[in-house]
């Protein structure tokens, strides 16, 4: 696929008039062609005018309609993944295998999302059939289900430039529940933005469907995503990034008019509690398991384990320095962009005012600006329980150690905790059990609660909860990742009295597409 620089406006693409920017590789420094163009005003209105002209049909195309779209989409990043893998590994530098796996993981999302509209029952429908002869009040036919928002403004993130930009789980979690989407491409791999945009907007035209289901726009800023988020004809907006973005989209999104949902996934240190009895057991292995895990894609991961507290007890020393003599000969990291890499020394450094700096990676600077080395802190609880902005994510490969003296100071630092995508555990059975307390509290903190394992690795399915209490997202009842995620997309509506033929077929009486309903608040034979 040829690589042009323009914005996708359904079957037509954007000028050259805009400020240009280009790819930088992150490597070695240098430019990567092509020119990209930040979208003009006149193009932004374009696509939102396309959105919402697109919502007219798509919002009601049938779950078989929307299904074989996104498959359609799902093979065409097959059939392209060493040309995607290849254009993102030159924009990030994150390794080839890996990014392979994120295409398959692409697409993977794509037909999970299809096998949930093409079933149909994630509508929720419900009956509550008429009472004439009802007293003291007659209860009149009521039906609801939930009928899709409206154009989506959806914003690629950095760290994953495919399974969370163009098509990743905010766009296809869209797509399915029936919305169109405006993605804001991500300014650090626009190349890998305009094949993904390709594919989809390609998947448009083979399927015949509305141009605008999709649009894409490219901005070397932030001024065209603000506009994007304030622009009336916006429904919705979801965001994977920085707490500082996220919060400027959410106020955005609130001071509007008529204010909008805005999804945010922001910051998270995702605490690691590693309770006695595991680490009398395994110290070593534990100190080695994390160490792969806060280093895994050089630290840039949603889910890096960037807090472990453990207990004062000889074991713990034994971990300590094996983390230490791990960080000190890791090899140099290669963040993403030269702004990451400048923030990762920022932070870390400001982090050395209030943690000692027990071990850091020697940084080979060949690299260009983006080289980075891996740091391991050191902290007492009671330094931690003063300081909560020790807890704050830092975007890069290190962690922190919080030693305490007593499981009284495990519940004080649980409580301690503002809110994060994942809170792990590791321990054995006698250690759950006496640490109870921390475990419930550990709940109400997370999004997800893992025992005896790491938090990166995020898999996408039905029962997956990628999300947590602010700051880690901007709404704690949903998920941006696994089939659940479609509900940020879609609002209940109720039909009263409505005649059979003004339902929509999830609410008819002949169930023609025969979805799991609920009548009278029971489940309702499919085969009514």
């Amino acid at each position: 696929m040829e690589l042009s620089g323009q914005s996708f406006l359904g079957n037509q693409r954007g000028t050259h008039q805009g400020a240009g920017f280009q790819a930088v590789n992150p490597q070695t420094g240098d430019p990567l062609p092509p020119l990209y163009h930040t979208a003009s005003p006149a193009e932004l209105e374009a696509a939102a005018h396309l959105a919402f002209e697109a919502f007219a049909t798509y919002s009601r195309a049938s779950g078989k309609v929307r299904a074989a779209f996104l498959r359609r989409a799902a093979d065409g990043f097959i059939t392209h993944q060493q040309e995607l893998a290849d254009r993102a590994h030159l924009e990030t530098a994150l390794p080839i295998p890996r990014l392979l796996g994120e295409v398959t993981r692409t697409a993977n999302q794509l037909r999970l999302f299809a096998s949930v509209v093409e079933e149909g029952s994630w509508v929720q429908a419900r009956i509550d059939p008429a009472l004439p002869d009802r007293q003291p009040i007659p209860r009149p036919d009521i039906r609801s289900m939930l009928r899709p928002l409206g154009p989506v403004a959806v914003f690629g993130a950095s760290n994953f430039p495919l399974a969370f930009s163009v098509a990743g789980g905010d766009t296809a979690s869209a797509l399915a529940a029936g919305c169109p989407v405006v993605v804001k491409a991500h300014p650090a791999h626009p190349g890998t933005s305009e094949l993904a945009a390709h594919i989809l907007a390609g998947a448009v035209a083979a399927e015949g469907l509305h141009p605008g289901v999709f649009t894409m726009l490219f901005d070397a800023g932030v001024e065209v995503g603000a506009a994007l988020v304030k622009h009336p004809l916006i429904c919705a907006v979801a965001f994977t990034g920085s707490l500082r973005g996220g919060r400027a989209l959410m106020d955005l999104a609130a001071a509007r008019p008529n204010p909008i949902p805005c999804f945010t996934e922001m910051s998270s240190g995702n605490p690691v509690f590693i309770l006695p009895g595991a680490l009398k057991s395994r110290a070593k292995e534990l100190a080695g398991i994390l160490f792969n895990s806060f280093t895994l894609g050089a630290g840039q991961q949603c889910t890096k384990p960037g807090i472990i507290l453990l207990p004062d007890i000889p074991q713990g020393q034994a971990f300590s320095e094996e983390l230490q003599h791990l960080v000190s000969k890791a090899t140099t990291f290669t963040l993403l962009t030269p702004g990451i890499a400048r923030e990762y020394n920022r932070a870390t450094k400001a982090r050395t005012a209030e943690a000692a700096l027990a071990a850091a990676a020697p940084v080979d600077q060949t690299p260009f600006r983006c080289a980075a080395g891996a740091k391991l802190f050191q902290v007492d609880s009671d330094s931690f329980l003063a300081s909560p902005a020790m807890a704050d994510e830092i975007f890069g490969p290190d962690t922190m150690l919080v030693q305490g003296n007593s499981s009284d100071e495990f519940l004080q630092a649980a409580r301690s905790l503002t809110g994060h995508l994942t809170a792990s555990v590791f321990g054995t059975d006698s250690d759950f059990e006496a640490h109870r307390d921390v475990i419930q509290i550990l709940e109400q903190k997370a999004g997800r609660l893992i025992f005896n394992g790491v938090p990166t690795g995020v898999d996408v399915g039905h029962a997956m909860v990628h999300g947590g209490p602010y700051p880690a997202t901007s709404d704690s009842r949903f998920t941006s990742v696994g089939s659940m995620s479609i509900y940020r997309f879609a609002r209940p509506v109720c039909f009263q009295n409505s005649p059979q033929a003004l339902l929509p077929p999830e609410l008819q009486d002949s169930n023609p597409l025969r979805i799991a309903r609920l009548r009278d608040g029971q489940p309702e034979s499919q085969s009514a």
